[in-house]
């Protein structure tokens, strides 16, 4: 049987598959266990069934308006003060991708939510082995499992130039982000967060000079980025000052990478549009600071520098904000103080894959802790306390343990997806998103963007939007 065949009949009488297109007969019967057959043959199945799979999701997508879409012009109109009370959750997705996403779009359909992102970074794609086709195809997979109906924000999260290889080899490292960008935009991320941050340098005299290269390296992938987005889509460029969990940043600072930064793109590519949102330091760090016996350092959250921070960026350069990192693990407590401060978007990302390894069975848990430690062990420092070295290593099992975690029991998945559901709705709430569908479907217009069969066992190729159809 062929690929095709396979999906038709899988899909059935929901959707049909035949002759290169997608028909939905019943959009509401999406939302059923076909769903969750067809995002399985999209991670794991063979070369044919899983590309066949991947373009049918994004099909299937397009003709019921779950569409990847950019969240810059929702940005931009709050960058003009005409929406605000809200702080965008922007979560990485790393492990049981498809069961976590599934809690998110269910939390997103109950509170009327359509303000938040889905991400992965450079480092992320990598050890949760999830290329950004797979996980733009799970993604969508989850929200019509759900029923979830609107635009999708899939960010690149940290694509990140490494400050060491820079040093070694400049354009290799730089060409390495770039043909990064150039993978996910293809595959559907019209939203990327470009991480020069790391080319900071303390040691200059002046903030100009400091920021230097972190303005000239982002302006040249900006233009990479740019080159490639689709025919009517501005994708969404982050930028970002001062490296997560090092010192806090300055309005100074802020001004320095904004004001150069604009002025080196206006030379470089006049009139090309440039970013929506600036990512700073505010006190926290990615992961959080684990202690000897496992358990997470209080935060000094900054908020003052934060609000002060998003107000100069949206008063003087007309962004969204400041985007706050590492968030996932902070005290309950602090959540709502992001919307109060006018913080665009906070990242999660550590805390749910803490919940993960907190609900899957202890012997999956201590086989995964083995594979650490003949694995990773290179990565202990000698006072690491087990509590510590498995904390700051376990995410890097998240791929070799991929199809196991995708498998686990019905009972353990029920259990978390219940802790996902909790978690997800006390964010929601306390950022201020239930309600943001709204805002969404005014200032965002996903158009279709059909995409051919795949041929030879190939994927297939992105299509131009439908002109007739632009307005939609």
């Amino acid at each position: 049987m062929t690929p095709e065949a396979t999906l038709d009949r899988t899909l059935r009488p929901a959707a049909s598959v035949a002759g290169g297109q997608v028909a939905v007969r019943d959009a509401a019967a999406l939302a059923s266990t076909k769903m969750d057959e067809l995002a399985r043959l999209a991670v794991f199945g063979g070369a044919g069934e899983r590309d066949w799979a991947r373009w049918t999701i994004w099909e299937l997508g397009q003709q019921v308006g779950v569409r990847p879409a950019s969240i810059h012009d929702l940005y931009m109109a709050r960058g003009r003060g005409e929406i605000r009370g809200f702080t965008a959750p922007a979560i990485n997705v790393r492990g049981m991708a498809y069961d976590t996403a599934r809690s998110i779009f269910r939390t997103a359909v109950k509170l009327e939510a359509g303000a938040f992102l889905l991400e992965i970074a450079r480092s992320e794609i990598a050890y949760t082995d999830q290329r950004p086709a797979e996980y733009v195809a799970v993604m969508i997979a989850a929200a019509l499992r759900e029923g979830f109906r609107g635009p999708v924000f899939l960010q690149g999260d940290h694509f990140q130039v490494n400050a060491k290889k820079y040093a070694t080899d400049a354009a290799a490292e730089v060409n390495g982000v770039k043909q990064l960008a150039r993978e996910a935009v293809a595959a559907g991320f019209f939203n990327i967060d470009i991480d020069t941050s790391t080319l900071v340098d303390l040691t200059r005299d002046t903030l100009d000079a400091q920021q230097f290269l972190n303005i000239e390296v982002g302006v040249d992938i900006t233009r990479c980025v740019r080159a490639v987005e689709p025919k009517g889509v501005t994708i969404s460029l982050g930028g970002e000052i001062g490296e997560v969990g090092t010192s806090n940043s300055t309005v100074p600072e802020l001004r320095a990478f904004m004001s150069g930064y604009n002025r080196a793109l206006a030379a470089a590519a006049p009139g090309m549009v440039g970013l929506s949102k600036i990512s700073v330091q505010s006190g926290t760090s990615h992961g959080g600071v684990v202690l000897a016996d496992g358990t997470i350092k209080d935060v000094q959250l900054d908020l003052g520098t934060l609000e002060e921070l998003g107000k100069v960026a949206r008063a003087e350069y007309g962004l969204a904000g400041a985007v706050q990192h590492g968030a996932s693990t902070l005290a309950d407590s602090a959540f709502h103080n992001f919307p109060r401060t006018e913080t665009a978007e906070i990242h999660l990302a550590t805390g749910f894959q803490n919940m993960l390894y907190e609900h899957i069975p202890v012997a999956l848990r201590e086989e995964i802790y083995a594979w650490l430690r003949a694995n990773a062990g290179d990565e202990r420092k000698a006072k690491d306390t087990d509590e510590q070295f498995f904390y700051k290593t376990r995410k890097k099992a998240l791929g070799p343990f991929k199809p196991a975690l995708w498998s686990l029991d019905e009972e353990t998945r029920a259990r978390l997806a219940r802790a996902y559901d909790d978690k997800f709705e006390f964010l929601f709430t306390q950022l201020g998103v239930p309600g943001t569908a709204a805002d969404v479907e005014l200032h965002v217009k996903a158009a279709p963007m059909h995409r051919g069969a795949p041929t030879d066992g190939g994927p297939g190729v992105q299509a131009a939007p439908d002109d007739a159809d632009a307005g939609e």
